[in-house]
């Protein structure tokens, strides 16, 4: 047997056991995993290469940690790339459910790419990751009180809830951090209920210190029927409905159970795995329903099965080589892209997905039913995909010239790309996307639309790739406010700024691209280190004066092709064009059907552009999904796609 499929059998087997062990005990409870608050950091990551490894490398070894003891720390990587980690479950917590509050955690805390830290609080577990060393941490800037609103309780409630949280406090330095309290209201049949646990990382001082601060913060909240208090080094939640879960039993210590499993494991494998398995996914399936109301993931993988979409892992894994690094075609943010070679002969591209959200499984299948059902010229076919595997994985065609980035922001290869060539994978783009605005049966707006993603055929010919943020609307569907997700610095300021998403945020994405083919620069906006002007900006202002040929790439110049008239008045039009596309009305830009018209009827006359929006990066930052926040975080996609909230944003300079 291959020694790849052991280790994965021996993982799922002992994960299986794990969950046997929790039910053994009798624990039964509610695991919490409803997230209060994320916030991300406010600086990059270093390297992407080191970063992205380093951060699952230490999810996976905390994950360990959480099934055991339902706390765990780890570091991975040396120098700027260093991750830290932190999680820990709150202490009525048990094992089974500690592992699915992690599960949750571990799945949202991603989000925060390409910022290198992060922390996030989960009504019943907390997690962290920064780059740096921040387990005596206790206090923070970003330390508040979250307030509920459901109802407004009397004076009796109000003197309980303050004896609740006390008493609660008192308790959690007696008993390594962790207390809980229930008093009664006076003259009710009601209870006041409260938790607090500090991180396992601090000493008794600094957990008093944390506790202390925490409850002045959260009896603010009071006459709230609840409150949480979300501190640097401790957590706490009062409430008026019992919350907690009952003390996870210890009739039989954790030793025996070992033994016990073990035996029975030897013995009796396949019935032992089989009761197993079907009790753990019963207990799974029961809170899972309960906390979403559906069976999405079931009917996924039946619509799945059924279709000619699916591909087995095994085979995708061989036609890798087991993903060796030797057949890696690029990595970006939260996933990998192989080469791999079916049984058949084809070459195919198969991108390798390191956080599988699986409770999103009916949108990830609507997604890929979408995707599949498009076929164009210049759009990267979708072939199929597979999540029954340990990670997700989409099947792409074949490209061996990978994206266009790698050529014109390279001053070595963008010697390669002519004017005409470049004119060529201009027109090509175009028309991918009037296929998807306008001659597709849905219209379907792609979101990310960037040098990266516009991938290159053994004749450099454009497909538009990567529709992981892709959206598709009714006819008369004008516009939806949705979550923002994409690139920074090719994201329209009306959807950025408000969620207002049409076509129109496409064809601002489209504008930059193109402003990029002609200046061989990529718009700082999108990974920016420093705050100078965007290429846009840049664009506009040699525009007005007149002197647009003072921006075109350097390797442009050195093709014969450039040098005719008739080449730089279409050079000095695609700027326009540019320009055109990136209007700050979102009314005012061309549709893609349009910008195909000015691009090849060349006769015609181009109106003049507006002013472009010019954005300040210094006004973005994230905050959590808490009443006030602005727009609930999305996906995140490769090469700095983020999840992105729009916080006070605004335009002009």
């Amino acid at each position: 047997m291959d020694k790849t499929v052991q280790i994965v059998g021996f993982r799922r087997i002992f994960s299986v056991l794990i969950g046997f062990m929790a039910l053994l005990e009798g624990v039964r409870g509610d695991p919490r995993a409803q997230t209060v608050n994320i916030s991300c950091g406010h600086q990059f990551e270093h390297n992407s290469t080191a970063y992205v490894p380093n951060f699952v490398a230490t999810m996976e070894t905390i994950s360990e940690h959480m099934r055991e003891s339902g706390f765990g720390t780890s570091v991975t990587g040396s120098g700027l790339d260093t991750n830290y980690g932190l999680a820990q479950c709150y202490g009525d917590l048990s094992s089974l459910d500690c592992v699915l509050c992690y599960a949750e955690a571990r799945t949202v805390l991603p989000q925060c790419y390409p910022y290198n830290g992060g922390r996030i609080f989960l009504d019943g577990c907390f997690m962290r990751a920064e780059n740096y060393s921040f387990f005596e941490e206790y206090r923070g800037p970003d330390d508040r009180a979250v307030c509920g609103n459901t109802s407004r309780k009397g004076s009796n409630f109000r003197e309980s809830a303050r004896r609740a949280v006390t008493h609660a406090v008192a308790a959690a330095l007696e008993n390594e951090g962790y207390g809980k309290a229930r008093v009664a209201v006076s003259g009710t049949n009601e209870s006041a209920y409260a938790l607090v646990n500090c991180w396992r990382t601090l000493n008794n001082t600094s957990c008093k210190s944390c506790l202390e601060s925490a409850s002045v913060s959260i009896l603010e909240c009071l006459p709230s029927s609840e409150g949480r208090a979300l501190n640097t080094g401790c957590f706490i939640r009062y409430s008026d409905t019992d919350f907690l879960n009952n003390e996870p039993k210890t009739g039989i210590s954790r030793g025996i159970i070992v033994i016990i499993v073990i035996c029975i494991f030897s013995s009796l494998v396949v019935l032992t795995i089989g009761v197993a398995t079907g009790v753990y996914i019963w207990k799974y399936r029961y809170i899972q329903r309960k906390r979403r109301g559906s069976n999405d993931a079931e009917k996924f993988v039946k619509l799945l099965h059924d279709s000619n979409l699916n591909f087995k892992y095994s085979v995708l894994e061989r036609s890798t080589g087991s993903f060796n690094d030797v057949n890696k075609l690029g990595q970006g943010g939260f996933g990998t892209v192989y080469k791999g070679v079916l049984p058949d002969g084809r070459e195919i591209a198969i991108k390798r997905l390191f956080f599988n959200n699986r409770h999103r499984a009916a949108d990830f299948y609507n997604e890929v039913n979408i995707i599949s059902s498009v076929e164009h010229k210049n759009l990267v076919r979708l072939l199929g995909c597979c999540c029954s595997g340990p990670e997700s994985l989409l099947v792409y065609e074949f490209l061996p010239n990978k994206s266009l980035d790698r050529f014109i922001f390279d001053p070595s290869r963008g010697k390669v790309l002519n004017w005409d060539k470049r004119y060529e994978i201009i027109i090509g783009t175009v028309e991918g996307l009037v296929h998807l605005h306008e001659n597709s049966e849905t219209k379907i707006i792609h979101r990310d639309i960037k040098a990266s993603n516009i991938l290159l055929d053994s004749k450099l010919r454009a497909k538009i790739a990567d529709f992981g943020l892709a959206r598709s609307f009714e006819e008369d569907q004008s516009h939806i406010s949705t979550a923002i997700a994409g690139t920074l610095g090719y994201m329209a300021p009306e959807y950025l700024a408000h969620g207002q998403l049409t076509e129109k945020a496409d064809v601002y994405s489209f504008g930059v691209l193109l402003l990029e083919i002609v200046m061989g620069k990529q718009n700082n906006m999108s990974k920016a280190t420093e705050y100078s002007d965007s290429i846009v900006s840049v664009a506009w202002k040699q525009f007005q004066s007149g002197t647009v040929e003072e921006i075109y790439d350097p390797n442009l110049m050195l093709h014969d092709d450039i040098r005719r008239s008739n080449a730089r008045n279409e050079v000095a039009r695609v700027v326009q064009i540019g320009l055109l596309c990136t209007q700050e009305i979102p009314t005012l830009r061309p549709s893609m059907s349009k910008v195909l018209q000015m691009l090849t009827k060349k006769e015609e006359d181009l109106p003049a552009p507006t002013n472009p929006p010019f954005m300040d990066e210094k006004t973005m930052e994230f905050n959590g999904r808490i009443e006030n926040i602005c727009h609930a975080l999305d996906e995140v996609d490769d090469d700095g796609s983020i999840a992105t909230v729009a916080h006070s944003s605004f335009y002009g300079r």
